[in-house]
């Protein structure tokens, strides 16, 4: 009986502890979206959000952490490199900033900010990729590149190619 009545208790209390947990930053999901043209990523950084155009007025709309003040940017792109895992060295900016940090991380490491897959923009400097802090998605956390949950991006990266269009928005 003791038993009982202590799952009686978890169960009962079970969802009065769900409000205190931080919550998630909302999933992806498909959209109405006009604009655009089928297979292109659009990136709204005032909405945090990343939109990869289906057609049909659809799109599939994923959360993402985007550049800090004074480190957005906007414009037009493509996607010059897919990688898994990919291995991660502090550019300049970074570096100075943080001079604590490694010259190299490699891939899979838990401390690769990069997470499970990146799509590099033409010019290097910037990519769409996963994270390893999810509790980063949703801000404006980074030095101009897109984050986004690790099974965001990797379900992003096999919808794309080299050479997909980029638009990145305010």
């Amino acid at each position: 009986m003791r038993c009982v009545r202590l799952l009686f208790a978890v169960l009962l209390l079970a969802p009065l502890s769900l409000p205190l947990a931080a919550p998630p930053a909302a999933a992806r999901e498909v959209v109405a979206m006009t604009g655009g043209s089928p297979g292109q990523i659009i990136v709204r950084t005032g909405e945090r959000k990343l939109y990869f155009i289906l057609g049909n007025g659809r799109a599939i709309r994923y959360p993402v952490g985007v550049g800090r003040v004074g480190m957005q940017w906007s414009g037009r792109s493509f996607v010059q490199g897919m990688y898994i895992r990919p291995a991660w060295s502090p550019p300049a900016a970074v570096r100075r900033d943080n001079p604590h940090l490694p010259d190299y991380i490699p891939g899979g490491a838990p401390n690769n900010p990069m997470g499970a897959a990146a799509l590099t923009l033409n010019g290097g400097e910037y990519a769409i990729h996963g994270t390893n802090r999810p509790g980063s998605i949703g801000g404006f956390v980074s030095y101009g590149c897109i984050r986004m949950h690790n099974r965001d991006i990797l379900d992003l990266f096999n919808r794309v190619h080299v050479g997909t269009p980029v638009l990145v928005t305010r």
